[in-house]
């Protein structure tokens, strides 16, 4: 018995214990498939990207037989938009909804969709996105940075919230204006005589509300759901740019799903991207609605001064992609897409 406390017949007896466990163990079915979460963040609430993510989420956890769980995280809850770009390429975040230019430190290619002047209506735009040649372009971008890109569509065309009437070209010199960050968008604004200031969209409100800036550039999505009226009355439907969005997953946890879901997760995202058209028209009329119901004012710009805004701006896309080639190959792509999908005045 000495020698046996001494361990010549413990492996034995570790074999069997263990054996005993697992014949008690409960088994796992045979046919039991793995679940995967995706986490969705954006920036907005109660808005495009938002409808977009319920509804590619809805149809991932049908399509997937509840495979893929699905997690939506509007308002920037998982952090400002440079942390959600963080979080989706590193893992923390599964996927996330914003527009393509906020990625332009990954690649510049990103900000083409921000040109100024590329399309002329929200419906010009969506045509825009759903052009082969650009969907290739921009879902492609950044793969080499932990991102898979799987979906682009336009949210609206943009607006100019501000705190005082910006009622003619002369009253945009001297402003400060929130921008994306986008140098397509730096560009455009300083012809104008304003100083722009690149900042993400949560900080936009408390700063118009601290007069660190005279007004933000958004769409009026965000200017209604966000309750900027309190502070800001005033917004100039400038129209330029447009605002895309682009659906970014994390590579790796793509890379890890079977096969089959990730023909899944694509197709989905390309449906919903299609999809969410008619709601992004018709939330732009309520918004719009909204706004002017709480004492906001909306401001067109007189049309001979609106046609010497879009004179003005016209040149910034070509004139800043001219500086880097791989830009100007990309703002080639995406014109000549806008180019074949214009349709005449008259229609």
């Amino acid at each position: 018995m000495r020698f046996m406390r001494r361990g010549v017949f413990a492996p034995a007896l570790a074999t069997a214990g263990a054996l005993a466990m697992l014949l008690t163990a409960p088994l796992k079915p045979a046919n039991a498939q793995q679940s995967y979460l995706m986490k969705i963040s954006t920036p907005t609430i109660h808005d495009i990207p938002d409808q977009f993510a319920k509804n590619f989420g809805a149809a991932l956890e049908k399509d997937s037989g509840g495979r893929i769980k699905t997690q939506v995280y509007p308002a920037s809850q998982l952090g400002s938009i440079p942390r959600q770009i963080e979080g989706t390429q590193f893992g923390s975040i599964q996927c996330e909804v914003i527009p393509p230019e906020f990625m332009v430190g990954l690649d510049p290619r990103f900000e083409v969709m921000a040109a100024p002047g590329l399309v002329d209506s929200q419906a010009h735009g969506q045509r825009v996105a759903a052009d082969p040649a650009v969907l290739k372009l921009m879902l492609s971008l950044g793969a080499d940075k932990g991102l898979h890109g799987v979906g682009l569509f336009m949210a609206e065309q943009s607006v100019v919230v501000t705190r005082m009437p910006l009622r003619h070209l002369a009253d945009f010199k001297g402003k400060k204006i929130r921008i994306f960050a986008s140098q397509f968008q730096s560009e455009a604004f300083e012809r104008l005589g304003v100083t722009p200031v690149a900042m993400s969209l949560g900080d936009v409100l408390p700063a118009i509300q601290q007069g660190a800036i005279d007004g933000a550039v958004t769409g009026i999505g965000p200017v209604a759901n966000f309750h900027m009226v309190d502070a800001a009355k005033y917004v100039t439907q400038t129209g330029q740019p447009a605002i895309f969005l682009v659906v970014e997953i994390n590579k790796k946890w793509f890379d890890a799903l079977p096969k089959d879901l990730q023909q899944i997760v694509e197709k989905d995202a390309a449906a919903q991207s299609l999809a969410v058209n008619p709601f992004a028209v018709r939330l732009v009329k309520e918004a719009e609605a909204n706004y002017t119901s709480h004492g906001g004012e909306l401001i067109d710009l007189p049309p001979d001064e609106h046609a010497t805004f879009m004179k003005t701006l016209s040149s910034v896309g070509a004139d800043v992609s001219s500086k880097n080639p791989t830009l100007a190959a990309a703002y080639k792509i995406v014109t000549d897409a806008a180019a074949r999908t214009r349709q005449p005045a008259s229609q």
